[in-house]
């Protein structure tokens, strides 16, 4: 695969300012932007979040990380730390708080335009938005919108605050079994509704959430919030026979996903299926030295997991490096031995 020959656009110098740039600086891009280093590219980050880490940061930063190698248990925060210091080993350029809007092709690459103003030059890039711009998605009745920021919350930037309250959580995904065993400890009244009685959370998180002294109750929804101000009781029934119980609560956590938008990604000419972004086998869009990871992209097979991702991470970094570089190898040897690999040394 070549890099783009484009007829339209600004001329550009065949070595553009950087090897590659990435868009999004949640933990894929991160630990992209170190294997890229590792492979000796000179990297940039583009993100438009006010800090690394992404979801991970702007919405769980306490949130504990079962899933990722290394770690039996890991805070959001501190492994969004420990992948920026990563990162930053090979001094990556990051811009934070700025949003790419479009990308064209340019002579040798790809100039990125963000909300900026700024133009960023670069032979190939690697797109790891997660799932885009992201917003919760909220209840149904807009009257209840009054309670936000009055004890209605669907976002938990904190836990400390929930100490000795009564907390109401509904839903039944990972962020609503994983708030709850989180709260647990803290909440002095802890009860969690979900519409089913299955789970779409990990087996094991399931697992101790019916062993904590959360109250679950299944087949369960919210009718309305009611309080003077804030939030003071929630009516809840059961889908079954509609049959309603009222709750005294100080707080109501909503975690039913997100709605994600892909923005001006989907501008650019990329293959997009849904809100997905479709790549080969080795990360590849349809757009040639353009590469996706994370749950950004789709495949056959492919899992929207951490792990994952930086396992695709590592193959579109390694396509991004044949593109730069035609004598570099996709494989190039393992970490303690790359240092020779791409200084054409054989590895032992």
């Amino acid at each position: 695969m070549s890099l783009p020959n484009p007829s339209t656009g600004p001329p550009l110098p065949v070595d553009a300012e950087f090897d590659l740039t990435i868009i999004g600086a949640g933990p894929v891009g991160l630990f992209a932007a170190f294997y890229a280093g590792l492979r000796t590219m000179k990297v940039k980050l583009i993100d438009s979040l006010a800090e690394p880490g992404g979801q991970l940061a702007a919405l769980y930063p306490d949130k504990d990380i079962y899933d990722v190698a290394g770690f039996p248990s890991v805070k959001s925060r501190d492994l969004v730390d420990r992948l920026v210091e990563q990162a930053n080993q090979y001094n990556p350029t990051i811009c934070l708080g700025e949003q790419a809007t479009s990308l064209k092709p340019v002579e040798g690459g790809w100039l990125i335009g963000s909300d900026k103003g700024r133009e960023h030059r670069t032979k190939t890039v690697l797109i790891t938005a997660g799932i885009g711009y992201f917003a919760p998605r909220k209840l149904t009745d807009a009257a209840l919108a009054r309670f936000e920021g009055h004890g209605l919350h669907y976002v938990l930037p904190g836990l400390e605050p929930f100490r000795g309250r009564r907390v109401l959580l509904l839903g039944g995904g990972d962020s609503a079994v994983d708030w709850a065993l989180h709260l647990e400890p803290l909440a002095s009244e802890l009860t969690l509704i979900h519409r089913r009685d299955q789970f779409r959370a990990h087996e094991d998180s399931v697992r101790k959430l019916h062993a904590s002294r959360c109250r679950v109750v299944p087949f369960h929804e919210l009718r309305t919030i009611e309080g003077d101000g804030r939030v003071q009781r929630a009516v809840i029934y059961d889908n079954r026979d509609q049959k309603e119980t009222v709750l005294e609560v100080d707080d109501v956590v909503v975690n039913f996903g997100f709605v994600a938008n892909l923005g001006p990604i989907k501008t650019w000419g990329l293959t997009i299926k849904g809100n997905s972004l479709e790549v080969s086998q080795k990360m590849e869009t349809n757009l040639p030295g353009v590469f996706g990871s994370g749950d950004l992209v789709s495949y056959p097979g492919k899992l929207k997991l951490i792990a994952t991702g930086f396992g695709e991470a590592t193959m579109a970094v390694c396509g991004a490096k044949m593109l730069v570089d035609p004598k570099a190898r996709y494989f190039p040897g393992h970490s303690s031995e790359m240092a020779g690999a791409e200084t054409g040394t054989p590895a032992s």
